[in-house]
Formats: structure tokens, sequence, C-alpha cells
């Protein structure tokens, strides 16, 4: 059985409807087991996407995946610059 990914977008909907089902009076772990995931992963979500709207957080992943391309791009170039300054001294 494969492990099910959620869009960021349900993760939202769902940490909102652990909210509503706790303010009604159930239980944080009764509420996580209505949505079907385990307390350490509601609470792993809660830490990341807490007070989230859902279009901040495709804004959110939109700005990791720049990030992360941007860190890749600065590493290359820093591996350019170095095999430029060795070819330039002449240790081959």
């Amino acid at each position: 059985m494969g492990i099910k990914r959620h869009k960021p977008e349900e993760i939202v909907a769902k940490l909102r409807q652990v909210d509503v089902l706790t303010a009604q009076g159930k239980s944080i772990a009764d509420a996580v087991k209505t949505i079907a995931v385990t307390e350490a992963t509601y609470f792993r979500w809660r830490a990341e996407y807490g007070g989230l709207k859902s279009g901040q957080v495709k804004r959110l992943k939109d700005l990791e995946l720049e990030n992360a391309r941007l860190r890749r791009a600065a590493s290359d170039l820093t591996l350019d610059k170095l095999i430029l300054t060795e070819a330039t001294r002449g240790h081959f």
C-alpha cells in the first residue's frame, strides 16, 4: 500500500476541520482520527501550515521551489568559480 501524499490545500482544509471538531468539544485524538492521519502528522502539519490560508500555502510552496532552484544555481556557479581559479593557478 502506497503512501498518500496530501496537497497543501488539502492539508489546510483538514487542519481547519480539526479546529472545528475541537471547538465542538472533541479531543484532538478523536478529531485527528476523523481526518484519517496520525497525531504526529497533524502536529507536523500544524507547525508548518498552522495559520496559513490556501492561497498563502500555494505561494509558500512556489517560493520553496524557487529557493531550491536558486540554491542549485548558486552552488553550480561556486563550483565553476573554484575550477576556474584552480585552472588559472596552473594546478590541473
